[in-house]
């Protein structure tokens, strides 16, 4: 299995919603065909029991890290790789800046799971999603360059090891490049961003703005075929 290391440049994420997987058979060969360098496992709300399936089978079939991005206490499971150890910081509800954070520790303490402390930040993607309703967070306005930098500035001296950028799964926007580039020139931590991402070419344009990692879902949901897929394969 290959590390798991974000300040890597030009890295690929597939994040991967239990509820939404009608073609399981086929993820190996298509994240093979992507270079998929990661896969994450979680989703806002679970309507299944499928998460630890999931997970088992993806480890049994390929050699992909996989990390959960969970939505809450109940999908941290010791079967994966690691877990985004995420605190909501662009909002200001306690239990996903804290609560959540508190009743998994133990459980994540006596899995022995590897931890990556995570700043997750919300960024308004002209539309609201299902994480800010669950949340019952207000993102960040997507005009506002300042209180991000701000609120990225506190994740990386709180001792985050990186800033996750979203507008949410399915987002109607992503998050602008410049947006990305002014992050860039004052963080030291590497940057992933998702929700909106829906082409070869605005991924690519995440990674020129300085991303780290990009993060698709919906899209590979939504086409999940091997020419699709082959499109992002193509880093450069």
């Amino acid at each position: 299995m290959a590390g798991i290391d974000f300040k890597r440049e030009r890295q690929l994420a597939w994040l991967i919603d239990p509820d939404k997987v009608d073609f399981l058979d086929k993820i190996p060969d298509l994240a093979k065909i992507a270079n998929v360098d990661y896969f994450f496992v979680g989703g806002s709300l679970l309507k299944n029991d499928f998460l630890k399936e999931l997970v088992i089978y993806l480890k049994k079939s390929t050699d992909i890290p996989v990390i959960l991005f969970p939505g809450s206490v109940m999908q941290v499971i010791s079967e994966a790789d690691a877990v985004l150890f995420l605190s909501l910081i662009s909002g200001r509800n306690p239990d996903f800046l804290i609560g959540q954070q508190v009743l998994a520790a133990p459980l994540i303490y006596h899995h022995k799971i590897k931890t990556i402390p995570t700043a997750y930040i919300l960024v308004d993607s002209g539309k609201p999603t299902s994480v800010s309703y669950i949340s019952q967070t207000m993102p960040i306005p997507a005009d506002k360059p300042d209180i991000l930098t701000a609120t990225a500035l506190a994740g990386q001296y709180l001792g985050m090891q990186c800033i996750y950028l979203e507008g949410g799964s399915g987002a109607l926007n992503t998050v602008e490049a410049k947006l990305i580039h002014t992050l860039k020139k004052v963080l030291s931590i590497p940057i992933l961003v998702g929700g909106g991402i829906s082409t070869p070419e605005k991924m690519k344009e995440m990674y020129n703005a300085g991303c780290n990692v990009v993060v698709i879902g919906t899209a590979f949901e939504n086409n999940p075929k091997e020419e699709f897929m082959q499109r992002f394969g193509e880093r450069i």
